[in-house]
This record gives C-alpha cells, structure tokens and sequence, in this order.
C-alpha cells in the first residue's frame, strides 16, 4: 500500500521553506481507456469509430514505441465492461512489453438500466447485491493486478427530487455496502470521487467535505483483521480521487479542496482537466481554463508532499486522443516545472508575515509566469 502519511506532516516555518526547496513535483501519469474513443452525447452522435479494448491498448503501445508515455504510464479501467477476466491477459501483455499498468480497476455502478435508482445505496436489496458483488470482484481484481488503488464513482447514486429522500437510508446503504465489500477482499485501498450532479441531479456525494465525511464513515465500519492493522498504523484505507472538473463544478476553491484532503493523507489520485465554475461537466484539456485554480493547486501539492499521479480525464471529442494526451502532459509538465522554480524565500515570508509583504505572493507568481525579456517594475519601486 503506498503510503500517504506524510500528506498529514505539519511544518513550522523553517520546515517548510526546506522542504519546498527540496521536494520536487515529478509528474507521473495515468489515463483512463473510456475515452480514446469518445462515445458521443446526447445531442451528437460519437465523432470517430468505436474501437475496443484491444484498439485501445494498441494505441497506448503506439504511444509508448513513440515515446509520448514511458514505463510509469497508468491506465484505468472499468470493471466488467473495460477490464474483465477476458480482457485482462490483453492488459498484462502490454504490461510485460512495456512495463504500463493498470493503477485501479474501477467497479461499473453507474452506466446500467439495472442502477436507475442507485447502486450501493439503492433502497432495492436485490440490485444493491448486485452492487457489493460487482464491488468485491472489482476490490479481487485490483488485488489480483497489484493496482494503488480503485476508484469509486457512485455517478448513479442520488437524487433529482429531494422531496421523499430518505438520506439517513441512502448514505447507510452505501457506506455500509463498501464496508461489507472491502472486508470481504481487505488491504486494498479505495479512492471515492465526489461529484456535485450529474448524471443525477443530485449526487450521494456532492462535495469534498462530503467525501471525506464518508471515508471516515466508511473505514469504522471496516472489522477485518488486515484492515483494522492499517488503519491502527494511520493509514487511509478510504481515501479520495478528486477531479478538477467536479471540483469546480461545485463553486469549490481547488487549492483548499486539496488541502483538505491531504490534512487526513487521503489524497491517493488526482484526475486533472479544466472547467468552468458551475456548468455541465465538460473534461476539457488542462489549462484551457481556470489557471489560476492550477497553480494554486500545484502549490499545495508541493507544500504536503504529494507523490501521486497526475490522472488525465479528459473528454477529446474534436481532437485526436493521442495528440491530447501530449497537450496534457505538456501543460501539466510545464506547469509543475514552473511552481519547482517559484522563489520559495518570498513565498514563504508572505506565507507567514503577510502584513510586511503585502502584494508579494501575486508579484511572484507573475514573475514566475513572465516571460524572461519582460520590463517587469519592482515591487518596492516607490519604498
């Protein structure tokens, strides 16, 4: 299990200013298969020619024989419908000659007419059985393949009217049907991703307070012997995959959603694209939108010491999935690179004593932002 728990470090003054110094954000990245072939929507017919899974993991090998991913690379996958017994001898033959793996294997609880009203949480105990089950076989596979951890997205589960919602019912049943699921396959850490609507109305989660909440819900429940160990050495053993675009979606400030995750070491992913405030979820490429919200972000990650992967979720209807890609992993690389060479020395005075550095934090980042030929005035010009 890779440890988080140096998320949760505080550091004083002098601490910090080292370790932001020291630390280095090196981004490592994973994609998700759904969307090398973009499905389509609701207005529009799909763009490109579905593929399958064996397509997919063609084009990824294409990508790494052309030296866009290298052996670090992750993939994500649904279970059953992306990644299932059949299909997985397909995923190790990439692994083997490439050295990509798959970093979590995702339980399917949304996408079938079986889900209309909710997975885990359904108030039908026949679908919400079918729910655990898919869970526990998901939680076996990701043992089976080694993965970080799997992602729960629970997009089915909520509501749209919330006039005769039993919410007490609708959180216990999906808090208590993990528990039962991560118990019966134990040691394998589960990332949940909050959502604030869409495709319900309103999801189960909408927010990050509402998902550490649940983790927290989630790991007392937990009874089995390996768990309990875990959780008792002061891992997360529930932590959090937050995407940048549910975030926003939300009216959240990114930077203190990420904080706040890391504050509990229950930050294990992070799925990146851009979005604007409120809207429908559009998964557009990084850094289109919302910079400020980026950096801002970046500059926590690099302050708790976040050593995870950098997810690309995108949705790439008008633009090839390959060249996408590239466009994410550069911006991601060049922004990283930028907040590695901030001028910590100033950051950290106005951190700390902003009353005799008014101004400074925004004059760094636009320094650090400008181009080197820039007549740039100094702050203190005028004393």
């Amino acid at each position: 299990m890779i440890d988080l728990r140096e998320q949760k470090v505080r550091r004083d003054r002098e601490e910090m200013l080292k370790h932001l110094k020291s630390f280095q954000l090196e981004p490592r990245f994973s994609a998700g298969v759904w969307y090398f072939y973009p499905s389509g929507g609701r207005f529009h017919e799909p763009y490109v020619e579905r593929g399958s899974i064996e397509d997919v993991l063609r084009k990824v090998g294409d990508l790494y024989d052309h030296e866009v991913v290298d052996s670090t690379f992750g993939l994500e996958a649904h279970y059953p419908n992306e990644i299932n017994q059949d299909l997985i001898d397909e995923y190790k033959s990439l692994e083997k000659e490439t050295g990509i793996k798959v970093i979590t294997v995702i339980p399917n609880l949304f996408y079938e007419k079986t889900f209309e009203f909710g997975s885990l949480s359904n108030p039908n105990p026949k679908v919400r059985r079918k729910a655990i089950d898919r869970t526990i076989e998901a939680l076996k596979m990701n043992k089976e393949l080694e993965t970080e951890f799997m992602v729960v997205w629970p997009g089915i589960d909520g509501y749209e009217n919330p006039i005769g919602v039993d919410f007490y019912k609708m959180w216990d049943n999906f808090e208590c049907g993990l528990a039962e699921a991560m118990d019966t396959v134990p040691g394998v850490r589960v990332a949940i991703e909050p959502k604030p609507y869409e495709p319900r109305g309103n999801n189960i989660y909408r927010n990050t307070a509402n998902g550490i909440l649940m983790a927290r819900n989630v790991e007392a429940m937990l009874k089995a012997d390996e768990n309990r160990r875990l959780l008792e050495e002061g891992h997360a053993l529930v932590a959090l995959n937050p995407e940048v675009g549910h975030v926003l979606m939300g009216h959240e400030e990114l930077a203190y959603a990420l904080a706040s995750i890391m504050r509990e070491g229950r930050l294990a992913h992070t799925h990146w694209n851009s979005q604007p405030l409120g809207n429908y979820d559009q998964d557009l490429n990084v850094g289109v939108l919302g910079i400020d919200q980026m950096y801002a972000a970046l500059i926590v990650l690099k302050m708790y010491g976040y050593r995870g992967r950098f997810g690309i979720d995108i949705n790439p209807e008008r633009i090839p999935v390959e060249r996408a890609l590239i466009l994410n992993i550069n911006a991601l690389r060049a922004a990283c690179e930028r907040v590695n060479r901030l001028d910590f020395d100033r950051l950290v005075e106005a951190m700390y004593d902003p009353e005799n550095n008014r101004g400074v934090a925004e004059d760094v980042m636009t320094r650090a932002l400008a181009p080197p030929s820039t007549n740039l005035i100094e702050l203190d010009r005028l004393g």
